[in-house]
């Protein structure tokens, strides 16, 4: 079984003020693929941050809730984290587990904050992830652009060490034409 991870896609994070790179291209690319993997009998889970210790993104706050433009199905899962890692202290893992889940691809926001973290941890627990290189963004940072941000971290993960598991990227187009 294939899951679909859409980390941190809230209200709060794509705002007037906090512009995202790409973003309603990335929306359209996470709709189809969750589309596509539901259709092939996986899972979407949706991860969204509580950042109540840092007085942000309160549970059931408007900044908390998903993306209205992205479309979560009634069998979706929506699963809280605290930190920037979606496998800390949330409940990932056990569904993962009692799901018998060997693969995880990952989209989502912020590339060099959470998508980043949870890609490394998905790997430490010998997951097969599959990053879809162009469905997570980020915002541009003081030295660098979301864009330069995007392409450093896809370069990245491209040329890590696996583990027991594999890690590999994607553009949507790609992982499509491979559901198919």
């Amino acid at each position: 079984m294939r899951i679909l991870l859409v980390i941190d896609m809230q209200k709060g994070s794509f705002t007037a003020d906090t512009p995202r790179y790409d973003e309603k291209a990335v929306i359209n690319k996470i709709n189809t693929l969750a589309s596509a993997i539901r259709s092939d009998g996986g899972q979407v889970i949706f991860v969204q941050h509580d950042g109540t210790k840092e007085d942000k993104f309160y549970p059931g706050s408007w900044e908390w809730e998903i993306l209205e433009e992205l479309h979560v199905a009634p069998q979706d899962q929506l699963l809280n984290k605290t930190a920037n890692d979606s496998f800390y202290r949330t409940e990932l893992q056990s569904v993962l587990e009692k799901l018998r889940v060997k693969e995880l691809i990952i989209t989502g926001c912020a590339t060099d904050y959470c998508v980043d973290t949870t890609v490394r941890t998905a790997l430490n627990h010998d997951y097969a992830v599959t990053v879809v290189k162009d469905a997570h963004t980020t915002a541009d940072r003081p030295h660098l652009s979301a864009k330069q941000v995007i392409v450093h971290h896809n370069w990245m993960w491209e040329n890590m060490t696996p583990t027991e598991g594999q890690i590999r990227l994607l553009d949507c187009d790609e992982l499509l034409t491979e559901l198919a």
